[in-house]
Order: structure tokens, then C-alpha cells, then sequence
């Protein structure tokens, strides 16, 4: 386990040092391409769709992970339980 989080930290610190290199083209423009105010209006609008989405798309699978649970809860509760609470002394 320690190896494999050694290589993986190892592998995203390379990653996160050699992408900007990569994306620099003609001093320093990306691959896009030259962006103008309606590029960088349209990504922050962009952005600002997408949180709340996620944030909307994981409170409802944690809703749904939640209310699994409390079914596997309760038929639980209802075939008994554990066998060490069955009996008296």
C-alpha cells in the first residue's frame, strides 16, 4: 500500500508539473486559442451551471444511498437482529 501511494503521488506531482508545459504553444496560448471577453462570460457561466447541478446530483444519490440503508436497517430489525439478543440469560 505504501508503494502504490508513493507512485501515485509521484505520478500526479509529475502530472501537475509537466501539463502546463504541454499546453503552452505560441507564448503561452493554449490550445483553445486566443480568448476574448465572451470566451471567459461563457466559462463562468459554465461554472456557475455546474456546481449547483452537482452539488443538486449528489445530495440526491446520498438521499437515495440514505434511504437504502434505512430499509436494510429496518428489515433487520424486523427478522431479529443478531441471535446474541434472542435469548434471555
Amino acid at each position: 500500500m505504501r508503494r502504490l501511494t508513493g507512485i501515485l503521488l509521484t505520478s500526479v506531482a509529475l502530472l501537475a508539473l509537466l501539463a502546463p508545459v504541454a499546453l503552452a504553444q505560441n507564448s503561452g496560448e493554449g490550445t483553445y486559442g486566443e480568448t476574448n471577453d465572451k470566451v471567459v462570460t461563457n466559462a463562468g457561466f459554465i461554472l456557475i451551471a455546474f456546481f449547483p447541478t452537482f452539488i443538486l446530483l449528489m445530495s440526491l444519490l446520498q438521499w437515495r444511498l440514505d434511504k437504502r440503508k434505512d430499509a436494510k436497517k429496518k428489515a433487520a430489525k424486523i427478522a431479529g437482529g443478531d441471535d446474541r439478543w434472542k435469548g434471555g440469560w
